[in-house]
């Protein structure tokens, strides 16, 4: 599977029934049968903890017991296993943007240049990890390109898919969520978007479409000076590195920090501040990424579909 493949490919190869969004707060949900819905599943404190270290479940039967419930009841019939979607928590592996001057055009030298880049910035043994890139046009025009690169464990991608398996669904897509998010930024201008989920901060750094920036922060405390001590550098970086200034920042998942930050952030960087938006609903720490996917799949998933559970 890859954690990058375009949504697009997924939808057509077959359409999947059920997408999936796991967070620490629980599981956020969609489904096409028998009728579009969606809606959140809560998790009590102590069932996931996310880290890119170790298995991120702690009470698998919990998790066991949310998704038998919500997979349609022919899930565990003897037909082939259904394709469905599953979106991860950011901070459960790690996702990078490297620049190159030239890429070789053989697949496997192409895993093989990634690998040697990315392999000590990672956290863990790179050799049992789940490694996919997408190759972009580089921000700065040229003959640069920039390749994203998604890692995750491959014990921690095992652990997160078992209770999905177990029903008869086959993850055709596994992603992390802030890049699913990503198709709710518009693909124009220079534009930053970040996502607090907890205390992980993402954020990512868009020009013109393509992913310039990608950065997910455990904070120490959540506080607004914490918070600020992650984005003044970042605007700095884009600045310096992309020669412009983010044009907007969109948030998601700030809660009662929202205004503050905003305010803050207008105030200090001359920057239009703005949440981010979506036609299913204002996305949150536990459903940006299932947001994002659906809204990527256009008219394939109808915008009426009704809100199931609570999902803020």
């Amino acid at each position: 599977m890859s954690l990058l493949r375009r949504v697009k490919e997924v939808w057509q190869d077959p359409p999947p029934e059920v997408a999936f969004e796991i967070s620490e707060n629980g599981i956020a949900w969609a489904r096409r049968y028998p009728s579009p819905e969606m809606g959140f599943e809560a998790f009590e404190p102590g069932v996931l903890h996310v880290t890119p270290l170790q298995d991120n479940i702690l009470k698998p039967e919990r998790v066991s017991s949310i998704v038998n419930r919500l997979v349609p009841p022919n899930g565990k019939t003897g037909r082939a296993r259904r394709p469905a979607v599953l979106i991860l928590p950011d901070y459960c592996g790690r996702v990078t943007v490297l620049d190159f001057d030239s890429f070789p055009k053989d697949p496997k030298e192409q895993m093989g240049l990634v690998r040697f880049r990315v392999k000590k910035s990672v956290p863990f043994d790179l050799d049992s990890a789940s490694v996919s890139y997408s190759v972009q046009p580089h921000p700065g025009g040229g003959k640069k390109l920039d390749v994203v690169v998604a890692v995750v464990s491959l014990e921690i991608l095992a652990r997160y898919e078992a209770p999905f398996r177990a029903v008869g669904l086959h993850p055709g897509l596994v992603t992390i969520s802030s890049l699913a998010a990503l198709n709710l930024i518009p693909a124009q201008g220079l534009e930053v978007a970040a996502k607090l989920s907890g205390r992980v901060l993402n954020v990512a750094v868009t020009h013109q479409g393509t992913l310039g920036l990608f950065r997910c922060v455990e904070l120490a405390d959540l506080t607004l000076e914490e918070l600020l001590g992650v984005f003044f550098p970042t605007f700095a970086f884009v600045e310096d590195e992309m020669k412009a200034r983010p044009e907007k920042l969109l948030l998601a998942g700030f809660g009662d920090l929202s205004e503050t930050m905003a305010e803050q952030m207008r105030q200090e960087l001359n920057v239009t501040v703005e949440p981010m938006r979506s036609r299913f609903g204002m996305p949150g720490p536990q459903n940006a990424g299932l947001f994002g996917f659906l809204q990527n799949l256009g008219e394939a998933w109808p915008g009426g579909a009704t809100m199931g559970g609570s999902v803020q």
